[in-house]
């Protein structure tokens, strides 16, 4: 029996309760695996909440790394005690659990658990933005929208180490300062200042390259308002909310400006593209050049307050979840 987190009715943080659940052998091209730290991310409330529908009742959470306890048939890449990570595959939120290999890295012996539960979902969101969605290049100028965020983090970081010039916004003089030590040249506190004025006077009127959003509905349109013509808006989240009837004809009105709203899941699903964007994502890692802050640790049986302190922006960085 495996200790999970289970969600019978969508809704508030209340709905999810911790379960004994029958986890079973693996069955074809699927391992069990025994979790030694699991992710929580903002999209585990979208699923929690209904925004993403799945069958009732289910186990939530997208991300998580341990050791592999058996093999199903068919498994070749993959043996008993392999290290591995994984992001994308709901029913993280347990201590044991079967799953498909399709979704699973082999975790280097210079990435730790919580390092690999931590970034996964996260990192490979910021390989795909960084790398492939907007090519960014030295002398680049950025705009990250919650630079004091999980992804922000990593956006400041690796943008940095791109070369390009990092303009961050968070929501307190507190966050300010983390997304500063974290690479941002420069910071704007959105709660107190204008920030698509703050974005003008920074780069002298000429604007950014392009616009990382992950808070969707408080940045929009103010975020087009900060990029340069043929611009990007790269939006991929939306904390604060949706953003509501998206007219297509603003862009032209902007800059010729370009916009395009991303997922992992349609990156990861491609095996080998897969593979390339954690070998690239370990590396930075591994090299110094971006850290894995892991701000916040829970227990699994303290779940309620995990979603409710990242629902409340009252956590910074990465948070894992200890099963």
């Amino acid at each position: 029996m495996s200790k999970s987190i289970r969600i019978h009715a969508t809704g508030g943080a209340e709905v999810m309760k911790i379960e004994d659940v029958e986890v079973g052998d693996p069955g074809p091209g699927q391992v069990k695996l025994r979790h030694r730290a699991i992710g929580l991310n903002y999209i585990d409330i979208y699923f929690r909440q209904g925004m993403y529908p799945q069958p009732l009742p289910f186990t939530p959470g997208n991300e998580g790394a341990g050791d592999i306890l058996a093999i199903g048939k068919g498994v070749k890449d993959f043996k008993v005690g392999d290290r591995v990570a994984y992001c994308s595959a709901i029913g993280s939120y347990c201590e044991e659990r079967l799953i498909d290999v399709k979704t699973l890295v082999k975790l280097p012996k210079s990435i730790s658990y919580e390092q690999g539960a931590a970034m996964m979902l996260k990192g490979l969101t910021a390989q795909y933005l960084l790398r492939q969605t907007f090519k960014v290049k030295k002398g680049d100028t950025i705009l990250v929208h919650a630079a004091a965020g999980g992804v922000g983090l990593l956006l400041c970081q690796w943008g940095k180490a791109l070369g390009a010039t990092v303009i961050g916004t968070a929501g307190s003089p507190e966050k300010c300062a983390i997304a500063k030590k974290a690479g941002a040249k420069h910071v704007i506190d959105y709660s107190k200042e204008d920030f698509v004025a703050r974005v003008a006077e920074i780069t002298k009127g000429k604007k950014c390259d392009v616009v990382y959003d992950g808070v969707g509905k408080a940045t929009f349109p103010g975020s087009l308002d900060c990029l340069r013509p043929f611009g990007m808006f790269a939006s991929f989240g939306s904390a604060s909310g949706p953003i509501d009837a998206f007219n297509i004809g603003i862009l032209s009105t902007k800059g010729s400006l370009f916009a395009t709203r991303p997922t992992l899941f349609t990156f990861a699903a491609d095996r080998k593209l897969f593979d390339k964007m954690a070998k690239d994502l370990f590396r930075v890692v591994a090299s110094g050049k971006v850290k894995i802050p892991i701000n916040q640790r829970f227990a699994l049986a303290d779940v309620i307050k995990a979603h409710e302190a990242l629902a409340g922006r009252a956590t910074t960085g990465a948070t894992i979840i200890i099963p």
